[in-house]
């Protein structure tokens, strides 16, 4: 067994990590960034193929470095992102290890955390779980295994292309946003019926000049009104949290255009190895696609402050319950603006600034983390 130490670990090299990363080291903070991938964007590059971000480059950036993109409103695809996160990383000098999974993460008795990989330990005294926004495990109903095996299934997460797909009926499960970006492009090709609750649409068309309009008011209530703090924000937390938000890109007629049959009914059960609607709907099908999401699975995390629901008891990141113990690009972490780029920087930098308040709280040392805000570069002003 090797073991090290450091003051701040984060596990997850994805945005919210690398952003949080930077922010420590723009407060002088040791940090380490793990992740159990090969290369920085991996989970980036296991997306479908013609998926694109729903926000424009100009918004897309990280703290210190802008997207780059010769059209600001351009809407960068996978390959892209992941891209730009090894850029970042290479950009900032970001102290990261790949091909390093954690196991488990323990609290210790003197205070702090230890993180098992493998036979190998790393002890920390403040750890940032940025694993990402619903944790590492598909979420598939138990039911799926009595499908007849000569259907085709896979999970969002693991669809690509059409063309991974058999002959025949497809049925997409889940109608937020990549439910309904997967049901348009398999309709090309395949017969589709798109089934799951209406998340709604946000009616402006994503590629339009008028969304050079109306999208920077989104974002700003993404950001500011629809938070934590305001009664609009607690009420959409948990539809957004558990649902899935709106619409984007692909609307309602644009399905329709396209002849996916569409059906509000949640898939229920088997009947003769064919998949069942809640309105006793029995579909003849050879593919599935989940669109279902991701189970909140932290049981690696061997702390206590996790509720029924599978998500941790905090709040902007901070768990008060287990001092030291803080997460990062959480769904509705802050806002409805914490999921994508444009929220994820604020988040980061708040997570880094508790840490850096908390060390010099423990070390007796001054900071200057209250007056320093950082500038766009990343120097201090």
């Amino acid at each position: 067994m090797t073991a090290q130490h450091i003051e701040t670990l984060i596990i997850g090299a994805g945005q919210a990590g690398l952003s949080t990363g930077y922010h420590l080291q723009r407060f002088d903070r040791p940090v380490l960034i793990v992740d159990g991938n090969e290369r920085i964007g991996d989970n980036w590059r296991r997306h479908y193929d013609s998926l694109r971000l729903y926000s424009p480059a100009k918004y897309d950036g990280l703290p210190g470095m802008a997207f780059p993109a010769q059209d600001r409103w351009s809407y960068p695809g996978r390959d892209d992102v992941a891209e730009f996160l090894e850029r970042y990383a290479l950009r900032w000098n970001l102290p990261v290890r790949m091909s390093t999974r954690v196991d488990r993460l323990t609290p210790r008795p003197a205070g702090g955390y230890a993180a098992f990989i493998g036979d190998d330990v790393i002890t920390c005294d403040n750890v940032v779980v940025a694993t990402g926004t619903f944790g590492r495990t598909p979420k598939v109903p138990d039911f799926a295994t009595e499908l007849d095996p000569v259907i085709r299934q896979l999970h969002s997460s693991e669809y690509r292309r059409p063309e991974q797909l058999q002959p025949g009926a497809v049925l997409v499960v889940g109608a937020s946003h990549s439910g309904t970006d997967i049901a348009y492009e398999t309709a090309l090709t395949h017969q589709t019926i798109l089934c799951g609750r209406d998340c709604g649409q946000i009616p402006v068309r994503w590629d339009s000049r008028r969304i050079r309009i109306v999208l920077p008011v989104l974002i700003f209530a993404w950001r500011h009104i629809v938070t934590r703090r305001t009664p609009i924000g607690r009420k959409a937390m948990p539809h957004i949290r558990f649902h899935g938000g709106p619409m984007l890109r692909v609307k309602r007629q644009d399905l329709a255009a396209r002849g996916v049959r569409r059906n509000t009914s949640q898939v229920s059960g088997v009947t003769g190895g064919q998949p069942v609607l809640a309105d006793g709907t029995a579909l003849d099908v050879r593919n599935v696609i989940w669109c279902t999401g991701f189970k909140q699975v932290f049981d690696w995390i061997e702390v206590p402050v996790f509720g029924a629901d599978g998500w941790p008891r905090e709040y902007r990141g901070v768990c008060n319950e287990a001092p030291g113990l803080f997460f990062c690009g959480l769904s509705f972490q802050y806002a409805f603006s914490s999921m994508i780029f444009p929220g994820v920087g604020r988040d980061a930098e708040f997570v880094a600034r508790k840490i850096a308040s908390r060390t010099a709280a423990r070390t007796g040392v001054k900071e200057a983390v209250s007056s320093w805000t950082p500038t766009r570069s990343g120097r201090r002003p």
